[in-house]
């Protein structure tokens, strides 16, 4: 992680959960990160505690909401005042909706294909263009994807969800293979995690708390603080090192 220090990351998602571990993992780096949120209290108590733990980098709050465009584009524009670019683009912000295929309301349908696929791809551009202006060739854009971007469960659930997450997995290929037909060196990584002790069974079973508690329940869960391990593991691999998808599960998880 030595060549990172100092180098600017946004971290999208970044008040809660996996996007918070991976905030701090990176400013303990040494990293400049802006992370953002719709809501930005919860970040701007996270940088005190980065700064006062002293650790080298700095946490930047940003609120934003990424189902706007607009907004997306006057962030990346901020960071371009504020670091000049993005270096490092982590993709973590995402949702899910118990909105099943045959009863789903489209409202909600719409609104994970808004955060899960239509802002991580309008990140990607931005922090692309980013890089290319600056003549940036080593940058690094990781993609928070899931286990449900590649299996589909017997839960209607989360079926439209799994969609969405199978259209990350499509997406960081493809995104690879159209930096490798450029001749950057710019690299893409889809981090797929399983059951991770998060606030996300919580949101997904909002009206029924005591099935997202049995959710984690169930087995000895990963962290957020594993996730965030494996991200700062993928920006420290060597630069001719290509890690294209990394799947992580809990020990116990079958699926």
């Amino acid at each position: 992680m030595e060549r990172w220090k100092g180098r600017v990351a946004l971290v999208t998602g970044a008040s809660v959960g996996i996007g918070a571990a991976v905030a701090r993992a990176l400013v303990q780096s040494g990293m400049k990160v802006v992370g953002c949120a719709r809501r930005v209290d919860k970040i701007e108590k996270l940088a005190a505690e980065c700064e006062s733990a002293g650790y080298a980098g700095t946490l930047v709050p940003y609120k934003c909401d990424l189902t706007s465009e607009e907004e997306i584009l006057s962030m990346f524009s901020a960071i371009k005042t504020l670091h000049q670019g993005v270096d490092v683009c982590i993709n973590n912000a995402g949702l899910a909706h118990p909105e099943p295929l045959l009863s789903g309301r489209t409202e909600f349908w719409r609104n994970m294909i808004d955060v899960n696929v239509i802002a991580m791809s309008i990140c990607t551009r931005e922090a692309y263009n980013s890089m290319k202006e600056r003549n940036v060739d080593d940058g690094h854009i990781i993609n928070i994807n899931s286990m449900s971007g590649h299996r589909i469960l017997p839960n209607s659930a989360t079926h439209f969800y799994a969609a969405t997450k199978y259209a990350v997995t499509a997406l960081t290929e493809g995104l690879r293979q159209e930096l490798q037909e450029i001749k950057t060196h710019i690299r893409a990584t889809s981090v797929s995690p399983g059951l991770v002790e998060t606030e996300f069974a919580f949101r997904l079973h909002n009206n029924n708390p005591e099935k997202a508690a049995s959710t984690y329940e169930s087995l000895k869960c990963l962290k957020a603080e594993d996730v965030a391990n494996a991200v700062v593991y993928i920006l420290g691999a060597p630069s001719h090192v290509q890690i294209g998808d990394l799947q992580m599960r809990p020990t116990e998880q079958l699926s």
